[in-house]
């Protein structure tokens, strides 16, 4: 839609805007596409196709990926999705010593909706990313044909891993603190959203392919471990997957709810 002002038509301003640079946070000068909406910052790494940073409207960063060789739960396994981990190669990570390229071209770039697409190097997967005015989306696009992959998050919940972090998900609305774990298949719609006490907001997941494999959380010294079809160290998924992410400016249930049912309808 175009406004008019004076006797010139003008754009309306963008709700999704899409930079290039690098996460300072990161580690090192890893070149990410910085994707900025009004509620969220994602840094998309360029080289991995992961996300290295998803910051909230204040400034915290509710991954915390750094590349140090050893830092582990402390940085270098952090990210979403992870999704490909010695399974036809280590694809859709922010780019640490164990991530193997992908190449990305930016194919929609409009003012409120941006994609972007990934081909691992060895041309067998493919993972869309789509980012929306309110959330992002993960698509496995195309998966290496006899292989299985999981969609995690491991992050840290308000900026930093603590006990004063908690979740709930489809399953159940009880808050859980963080160190809880769930294992099993998450009832449809199938999410899982993650807190910190001194936050006024929640990181969600949304799945939108209900399935039977199992889901799966448990917690380490420093970071979340959420995957949906992961059990153990097991992977189950082998289709095309779905998963929304965003931020809810709510820490109830029924607000949090209500926001992954409304985004189970289609997207364009």
């Amino acid at each position: 839609m175009l406004f008019l002002h004076g006797c010139k038509l003008i754009p309306p301003a963008p709700s999704v805007t899409l930079t290039h640079g690098v996460d300072p946070s990161a580690g090192s000068a890893l070149s990410a596409y910085i994707i900025t909406t009004d509620n969220a910052t994602y840094y998309l790494e360029k080289s991995g196709g992961g996300l290295s940073s998803l910051m909230d409207k204040a400034g915290n960063d509710w991954i915390g990926f750094n590349d140090i060789k050893g830092s582990g739960w402390k940085g270098e396994y952090r990210g979403f999705p992870n999704a490909v981990h010695k399974q036809d190669g280590n694809y859709f990570h922010a780019m640490n010593a164990g991530t193997d390229p992908s190449t990305s071209e930016v194919t929609i770039e409009e003012p409120d909706h941006v994609r972007i697409l990934f081909t691992s190097e060895n041309g067998q997967w493919e993972g869309q990313w789509d980012f929306y005015p309110t959330h992002g989306d993960f698509t496995m696009t195309k998966v290496s044909p006899g292989y299985a992959y999981w969609l995690q998050y491991e992050g840290v919940p308000g900026g930093e891993m603590d006990d004063t972090d908690f979740w709930f998900n489809s399953a159940s609305s009880q808050k859980h603190l963080i160190e809880e774990t769930f294992s099993g298949d998450l009832p449809a719609p199938e999410w899982i959203a993650f807190g910190d006490k001194d936050t006024p907001r929640m990181l969600y997941f949304l799945k939108h392919q209900d399935d039977n494999y199992p889901d799966d959380y448990v917690s380490r010294p420093f970071m979340t471990v959420m995957g949906f079809g992961r059990q153990n160290k097991e992977k189950f998924l082998n289709e095309l997957v779905r998963v929304s992410f965003g931020f809810v400016e709510s820490v109830h249930y029924d607000k949090v709810q209500d926001t992954v049912t409304q985004l189970t309808t289609p997207t364009q």
